[in-house]
Formats: C-alpha cells, sequence, structure tokens
C-alpha cells in the first residue's frame, strides 16, 4: 500500500504548533475533519480512546494515534511535523515531533493493520525521519512520505 493512496497533500501540516497531546490531538482531528468529513468531535474521541489504551508514541519522536470511525469513507492518513517537540507518553519516553494520524473505516481489518505497518516501517526509516525534520514545506514533507526514495532536497 502507497501512502498516496492515504495521504493528500492538503493533509500535510508542515509547522504545527501544539503544547500537548491533547492539544495536538485537537489540531490534528479538526484538520482531519474537513479531510474525510466526519465531525471533529468524533476523531477527537476516537483518538482519545486509542491513546487511553496506551501511546501511540512509537518512539524515535514518532506517535502513529489511528482509529476507527463507523461511517467513514474509506482510510485517511494526516501528517504533523510539529514546531517543537512535545511529551507523548512514548514508549522510550522520548517527546515526539513527528506525528502521522490513521483513521479507518469501521470494517477496515486487515487494510487498517496493513497502513499501519507501512506508516511505521517508513517513519522508523532514519533517513526519512531525518528529512521530514529537515524541512517546512508542506510539498517536500508530501513528497517525502509518498515518495521517499526519490524525495527531492535529500538532507
Amino acid at each position: 500500500m502507497d501512502l498516496n493512496e492515504l495521504l493528500r497533500p492538503e493533509a500535510v501540516i508542515a509547522n504545527l504548533k501544539a503544547n500537548s497531546k491533547k492539544q495536538a490531538l485537537q489540531e490534528l482531528a479538526e484538520r482531519a475533519s474537513e479531510i474525510c468529513g466526519e465531525t471533529e468531535r468524533d476523531i477527537f474521541d476516537t483518538l482519545l480512546q486509542r491513546e487511553r489504551l496506551g501511546s501511540t508514541g512509537v518512539g524515535n519522536g514518532i506517535a502513529i494515534p489511528h482509529g476507527k470511525i463507523v461511517n467513514l469513507d474509506g482510510l485517511h492518513g494526516l501528517f504533523a511535523r510539529l514546531d517543537k517537540p512535545i511529551e507523548f507518553d512514548s514508549l522510550d519516553d522520548q517527546p515526539v515531533d513527528l506525528i502521522f494520524v490513521l483513521l479507518a473505516p469501521e470494517g477496515a481489518g486487515a487494510d487498517h493493520l496493513k497502513a499501519l505497518a507501512r506508516v511505521a516501517r517508513l517513519l522508523r526509516d532514519a533517513d526519512v525521519a531525518s528529512k521530514l525534520r529537515a524541512t517546512t514545506d508542506a510539498d517536500a514533507i508530501y513528497s517525502i512520505l509518498t515518495h521517499p526514495q526519490a524525495s527531492p532536497n535529500a538532507a
């Protein structure tokens, strides 16, 4: 599964300002609502419920909040590069500055898991993470995420 199937250019936030995990999730829910058409409240509640099960901060400054929403029309991704790292209760206790939100329809099953694995694999690539942190241009970030081998301005 290619990330360009999940992520649209307008779903990339190059410089998100947030002071806490909750604030970041609220901002991301607001933007996700515009992209997928679900209510901001439903998205925020879904992400918050998932965080209560255990942090989606996977380590190395990366978090992948995700959840399933009943009437969603397909898989949707949203990426944010934070202007400064925030505490996220990550597995390695390190603050987070790269967040990829993944929303899936209630019945997504294996597609949801495949998308999560794809996102995790990509963001764990030290080269990709370094490039994402090195730019504040949304188009460049989108290119890095959707074409990691051919991304411009390899840093």
